[in-house]
């Protein structure tokens, strides 16, 4: 989901509101202590934390097995169930966050689809997932190559023609007809016909015409009364005559199709169809015609315009005639226009909805619709629950009771905290600790189900059930701001500060960046209270604080007249202290202030691009990236921007293309570094080492800052290790570190390795720890460089920092198998696997499975892991080893 799911006990303004000018005066220096000024009441609503969302997700008890039953599904299903098979999958991998995954799934739905509906629903559904990489399509159409993969179906070439008659038939009548014409009257105007042409257009015409109808022996037929001009007719002549409707005006088309569909000609209808299609190019066009294509039943006609519209999203759910088609269209109109394929339309209209205002009359009219077309019941269970969370956010409670159970009844069990959320809101504190205990001592213990009880109990027991939460599932930010927050009301601030920052130290999120805003606030340390403020607004130029009331860049305003200015050779100074101490978000910070001021914008978004690529924001990145390109100060730092943004999508070959006509320009530091990233991916060939060396020595010696001449050196020292040259190597990493690129000991350790000096390389790796804000990776790292008990303290210490750095689960694992602790060692791969979903850890489970004789736990890894790469060829082989000892 793009927007956030407000909880439901956020949505009611607190009696204590915050009023940003009440906390900053604008002069500074005159700020009054928070504690003699303000109230505990005002502090509570300051660092409040909101419940967690009711989230509107497939969350299955055991994703794991439902992604292995549907690789299985997929392998033997008919093609007509691929698509949806595929959209399940989408749905799963959402409920997980991962993103990734899911538009990998939705590209599947499309590349499987087995109809034209199919593929237009699904083709929108990825531009709408590509919204903001438009650029990406022209970027590659300046290469030559397809600029845009989703683009537009035509329609028409991929549904059948209408048969009017066959040949024989045909053939029949033209031996026994004798030619004579026949003349339709409408009003004075009189259009003479072929009567044999005529009757061949439907079976009312050829019984009208050829049979016993007193009309067959007339010559005169008055047509007055049958809602057709005489230029209709006319055009019905020549079509009769030609099999074609050539420059017939749209209006006139509308006329033919009406009376082809009252007259059953099927092959005029068809015609007036196809050519009516083609003219659709506009939502205009669409709204107008769609009506008409439903009443007349023209599939082509109305297929065309939902394809326009859907490739409008979101913008056309803005117009209330797009929503009312939507909406009130019967179920047999909805099969003109999307044939079968209701349920992924509609889940496609309902996701892109509730993004937009998930609130809205239109979200829950949607979601009522794809309750009724859901077929299956995982289809249903998820229906059930994303309406159910609209109806808890309406405040609908009575519903979204009804539909939460429903949803449970169905087999959803997360649906759940649903339930216990209104037995909560109805004053059933009880009930609803009762629901979740049940949970906890029927199933499997999930993240979510104690972070969910934890709500309804005080004191240690909420403590001990968030500690719980966090223990299962590390990734659920609620526990940790929840934590945050009690401790600073204790006035335990360090402690506090040291609990929001474990999960900001893997996970960039937003509400927790905001949650320690606000503690900086209460501290009155406004200068770290200024970084985060301007990291949110890095993330998210409009995001809204104080659950949506104010705005960050307003608070941004506000803090910033209590910090002291800086100057430009400042920030500089500023940036050089951060990157080189590996402070992400203190170097975004400063970038964000650098860019108010009249430097090089250009090069300033690309810096940005590369911390926010390194942070795990790749959308903020292209953002960024896309900006570089629009501030460029000449045509070669374009070109290089724009080799960026193709290589950063994959696109090696192109962005090594762009790399090139830069370097036709001028000669410059980024367009030889982006050559030899370029070239490293894009070539198979072991021998272009050497290229890639001479053209990273070719960026150095052009003019650039130390921050980027210290990345070129680092990697031009991983070449030269890569090619055995270990000296040169040294040289390249100790001239790196001597203008403080900080990550160079990393290589310089591996150096050391490789001439088994492993204590040095232990001692260089401790260097960069100590140096490192972020340091899990180099924790990671050190941990190759020591015995076995030191290593498994540093993967512990990996563990805690980032707990979504799957190396240490699988050392450990390993360790435990060989050992011959089978079980703890399965034990400690599920720890993992319960909140990510990692082709590594499920290869790795699997094989222990199939070590152990358990020949189904083993199939089910390998399915799980399939459906996370399914092209994975040690997987592919395990699978098959595996599959063929099936019971």
């Amino acid at each position: 989901m793009r927007t956030f799911f407000t909880s439901e006990s956020c949505k009611d303004a607190h009696p204590n509101a915050l009023n940003p000018q009440s906390w900053l005066q604008v002069e500074r220096g005159k700020i009054p202590k928070l504690s003699s000024q303000y109230s505990s009441a005002s502090i509570e609503s300051l660092i409040k934390v909101p419940e967690p969302s009711i989230l509107p997700f497939f969350k299955p008890i055991d994703y794991v097995e439902v992604l292995a039953q549907i690789h299985e599904e997929l392998e033997s299903c008919p093609p007509q169930e691929r698509s949806n098979i595929c959209l399940l999958q989408f749905q799963v991998f959402r409920g997980l966050g991962e993103f990734k995954l899911m538009r990998r799934s939705l590209r599947a739905a499309w590349q499987r689809a087995n109809s034209v509906h199919e593929k237009l629903v699904f083709g929108a559904w990825l531009k709408y997932e590509k919204q903001g990489e438009e650029l990406i399509a022209d970027l590659l159409a300046t290469c030559g190559k397809c600029a845009e993969e989703f683009g537009p179906i035509d329609v028409a070439s991929h549904l059948p023609f209408a048969v009017n008659v066959s040949s024989q038939e045909r053939n029949l009548m033209n031996g026994n007809h004798i030619s004579r014409n026949v003349i339709f009257t409408i009003g004075n105007e009189k259009i003479i016909c072929d009567r044999q042409r005529i009757s061949e257009l439907s079976a009312p015409f050829h019984a009208m015409l050829k049979g016993y109808f007193s009309e067959s022996h007339s010559e005169t037929i008055d047509l007055s009364a049958n809602n057709i001009s005489p230029s209709g007719l006319r055009a019905i002549r020549d079509f009769s005559l030609t099999g074609n409707l050539h420059d017939v005006p749209p209006n006139l088309l509308l006329e033919i199709l009406v009376f082809a569909n009252k007259y059953c000609c099927e092959g005029l209808k068809d015609a007036c169809d196809r050519k009516l299609a083609s003219l659709v190019s506009s939502k205009e066009d669409a709204v107008e015609l769609i009506e008409y294509a439903l009443e007349e039943n023209s599939s082509v006609l109305a297929a065309s315009c939902l394809q326009v519209l859907l490739r409008d999203l979101p913008n056309c759910l803005n117009d209330n005639r797009v929503v009312e088609i939507f909406i009130h269209a019967n179920r047999q109109q909805l099969a003109v226009m999307v044939g079968p394929v209701l349920y992924s339309l509609y889940c496609l209209l309902s996701e892109v909805s509730m993004n937009l205002n998930p609130m809205s009359d239109r979200t829950a009219h949607f979601l009522e619709r794809l309750v009724d077309f859901a077929e299956t019941d995982k289809q249903r269970l998820l229906a059930f629950h994303q309406l159910g969370c609209v109806r808890l956010l309406r405040k609908e409670y009575d519903e979204a009771r009804r539909l939460f159970e429903a949803a449970v009844n169905a087999g959803h069990v997360y649906s759940v905290a649903g339930l216990a959320r209104l037995d909560y809101i109805n004053g059933e504190k009880l009930a609803s600790y009762e629901r979740l205990s049940s949970l906890v001592s029927s199933g499997t213990p999930l993240g979510w189900i104690y972070q969910e009880r934890s709500i309804y109990c005080e004191g240690d027991n909420r403590w001990d059930d968030l500690e719980k939460a966090t223990d299962l599932d590390p990734t659920l930010i609620y526990p940790y701001m929840y934590r945050a927050a009690s401790l600073m009301r204790t006035q335990n601030v360090q402690a506090a500060l040291a609990e929001i920052n474990r999960i900001l130290g893997f996970k960039l999120s937003l509400e927790c960046l905001e949650l320690r805003f606000c503690f900086y606030l209460v501290l009155e340390d406004y200068k770290a209270a200024l970084c985060d403020v301007q990291a949110i607004l890095t993330l998210s130029p409009d995001y809204r604080m104080f659950e949506g009331r104010v705005a960050a860049s307003q608070l941004r305003t506000l803090v910033r007249e209590h910090v002291e200015h800086w100057t430009t050779a400042d920030c500089w100074g500023k940036l050089y202290d951060c990157w080189s101490a590996v402070d992400d978000i203190g170097s975004l910070s400063v970038i964000y202030q650098m860019l108010e001021s009249d430097a090089a914008k250009g090069v300033l978004h690309f810096r940005q691009s590369l911390l926010l690529l390194r942070l795990n924001c790749p959308e903020s990145a292209m953002r960024s990236l896309q900006l570089a390109r629009q501030n460029a100060s000449s045509e070669h730092e374009r070109l290089v921007y724009e080799g960026w943004i193709l290589y950063d999508t994959g696109h090696y070959e192109e962005g090594l293309r762009k790399a090139e006509e830069s370097i036709c320009i001028k000669r410059s530091f980024e367009a030889f570094f982006l050559k030899a990233y370029a070239l490293a991916d894009s070539s198979l060939d072991s021998s272009c080492s050497s290229t890639v060396i001479s053209l990273l020595e070719s960026a150095l010696k052009c003019p650039s800052d130390n921050l980027r001449k210290g990345q070129a050196l680092n990697n031009l020292g991983s070449v030269y290790v890569d090619c055995g040259k270990l000296d040169a190597a040294a040289d390249c990493y100790i001239s790196a570190l001597q203008i403080r690129h900080t990550r160079a000991h990393q290589g310089l350790a591996r150096v050391h390795f490789l001439r088994n000096d492993k204590a040095a390389a232990y001692d260089e790796m401790t260097k960069l720890i100590q140096k490192a804000k972020n340091n899990a990776s180099a924790y990671e790292k050190r941990s190759e460089y020591c015995d076995r008990e030191l290593t498994k303290a540093d993967l512990e210490m990996v563990t805690r920092l980032d707990p979504l750095r799957v190396y240490p689960y699988r050392y450990r694992a390993a360790v435990l198998m060989d050992n011959h602790k089978e079980q703890e060692a399965i034990a400690e791969l599920s720890r993992a696997i319960a909140f990510k979903a990692d082709l590594h850890l499920l290869h790795l489970r699997a094989a222990f499975h199939e070590h152990t004789g358990d020949v189904l736990g083993a199939l089910r890894d390998c399915r799980a892991a399939l459906s996370v790469d399914p092209n994975h060829q040690e997987m592919l082989e395990l699978h098959s080893r595996v599959n063929s000892h099936e019971p």
